[in-house]
């Protein structure tokens, strides 16, 4: 019997939360079996294979062959933290989160890259370049623009006195 594929990129999106939630930033392969997070036991077979895909995919690392002790690599810790805000479904706190950039041509790929972010982060363009969103995202969205080196071509505000 075969996993659909929904719930195949479920089960790794879980683990990936799961790694991120921990304390330690490790989790031994049985801790996953019964984690809160997973709402019902997982069987093994089917934890293999998902954590098998996301050692493939540069996510997850092994760290101990013997306890079987996994990590989220840094690629792995990007990824769980747009997946934490795609899970997250909280109430508006009243606060826009507004990006505002003038970066250059010669950084079109960057540009482009951020555009990208945005619209999975549920912004939308209010003008070519001013987008907007009530998520609460400026952390993680703060962390990436760094990362991609745009730090002195964008603005990030968050206001709740957003009008006319």
């Amino acid at each position: 019997m075969s996993v659909p594929p929904s719930e195949r990129k479920v089960l790794t999106d879980l683990i990936l939360l799961v790694l991120e939630k921990s304390i330690d930033g490790y989790v031994k392969f049985e801790d996953f079996i019964y984690n809160p997070l997973l709402e019902r036991p997982v069987k093994k077979s089917l934890l293999s294979q998902a954590i098998k895909r996301l050692r493939e995919q540069g996510l997850v690392e092994l760290i101990s062959d013997k306890e079987l002790t996994f990590r989220l690599t840094d690629s792995g810790k990007d990824k769980a933290l747009w997946k934490k805000m795609a899970f997250e479904d909280t109430k508006w706190d009243g606060k826009w989160r507004l990006v505002i950039w003038d970066i250059p041509e010669k950084r079109r790929l960057a540009r482009d890259l951020l555009r990208f972010k945005l619209k999975q982060l549920g912004f939308v363009q209010w003008q070519k370049s001013v987008w907007a969103t009530k998520k609460n995202c400026i952390k993680i969205l703060r962390d990436f623009i760094k990362r991609v080196g745009i730090e002195d071509w964008v603005m990030v505000i968050e206001s709740d006195n957003v009008g006319i």
